[in-house]
């Protein structure tokens, strides 16, 4: 038998890696190797510090997910691995899987999606977001021409207003209290603007900054009959809101956007792998290396998700290796 070590979080704001015996795998799955795997720094953050509330328990969970919450639990859902035993025409492949971190794990084969040779294991990595930034898309419905603002230049928000600036003729501005993140928005062809500075009448306004004031401002800038996405989680935080002056007289639409469904629409003919399969084939452009933070050892996340779950500006894809 395999040994492999996981990471949980083994008491609100306490990680450790712990030791598992792993099975061989049977006739139909994989042993997945891991050589990294990124930490979706928002969710898993508010997973760290057992602020997934009880009425989400169970929507919450990830695939393979060990424990429950709050804790003992094994989070997390970016991972990109080398099949190392399985049928033979998997062995050798690098693979993208919806797995917590964990160096070594057997999986189905339609667990995992076959990642393009264009395509490194850290841009791999950012799969799942890039997933959740697809649906906000779908969720928001965009058109040519459109003056869209997105709110909150982390992760999601940085790809949301990647991809709605590929669309012809599209005016899209990522707002930020971070000065930094202009470097950002100008390598996806957004202009960059603070909070005070946003521009006003906006055809669509995506929320990505998981605060109430972004939601504010994301009020404030939408046009009239324009419409609100907000694709931040709170946990347990309870958000006011503004819905007096002219939210009604605006005939403003406020509307969620969750991964975890896509749009009617589009659900019938598109099922995850091929949502995931779609993510990884936009990630063969090299300028979403922009989003890749800093890399650390595995063995080092406790104390690295203490840091992220607490206080670490200015970082945005934060991955990790495997030995």
């Amino acid at each position: 038998m395999l040994e492999a070590r996981a990471f949980w979080v083994a008491t609100p704001g306490h990680g450790e890696i712990r030791t598992q015996r792993l099975r061989s795998p049977m006739p139909g799955e994989l042993l997945v190797r891991t050589r990294r795997s990124a930490i979706s720094r928002g969710t898993e953050s508010r997973v760290f510090r057992g602020e997934v509330p009880e009425s989400e328990w169970q929507r919450m969970r990830c695939p393979f997910q060990e424990g429950e919450f709050p804790a003992p639990v094994k989070y997390g859902y970016s991972t990109v691995g080398i099949v190392e035993d399985g049928p033979a025409e998997m062995l050798g492949r690098r693979v993208f899987c919806l797995h917590p971190h964990q160096d070594r794990f057997i999986v189905p084969e339609d667990a995992v999606v076959a990642i393009p040779d264009a395509v490194p294991d850290r841009r791999a990595t950012l799969a799942a977001n890039m997933e959740t930034a697809i649906n906000g898309i779908w969720d928001a419905a965009p058109g040519p021409g459109d003056r869209i603002a997105v709110i909150g230049a982390g992760t999601i928000g940085c790809l949301v207003g990647a991809l709605a600036a590929r669309l012809p003729g599209a005016e899209v501005e990522l707002v930020d209290i971070d000065p930094t993140r202009e470097e950002i928005a100008t390598a996806f062809g957004c202009r960059f603007a603070s909070p005070e500075k946003a521009s006003p009448e906006a055809d669509l306004v995506v929320h990505a900054s998981a605060s109430p004031a972004g939601l504010a401002v994301a009020l404030t800038i939408a046009g009239f009959e324009a419409t609100v996405l907000e694709m931040s989680w709170y946990g347990t935080r309870s958000v006011p809101l503004a819905l007096g002056g002219a939210f009604h007289s605006r005939r403003l639409i406020l509307r969620s956007s969750q991964v975890g469904a896509v749009s009617a629409g589009r659900r019938p003919r598109w099922p995850h792998p091929r949502r995931l399969a779609l993510a990884l084939a936009l990630l063969r452009d090299p300028v979403f290396d922009i989003l890749l933070s800093d890399e650390t050892e595995f063995t080092a996340l406790p104390a690295l998700m203490l840091r992220l779950a607490t206080s670490s500006p200015g970082t945005l894809c934060h991955t990790l290796r495997y030995d």
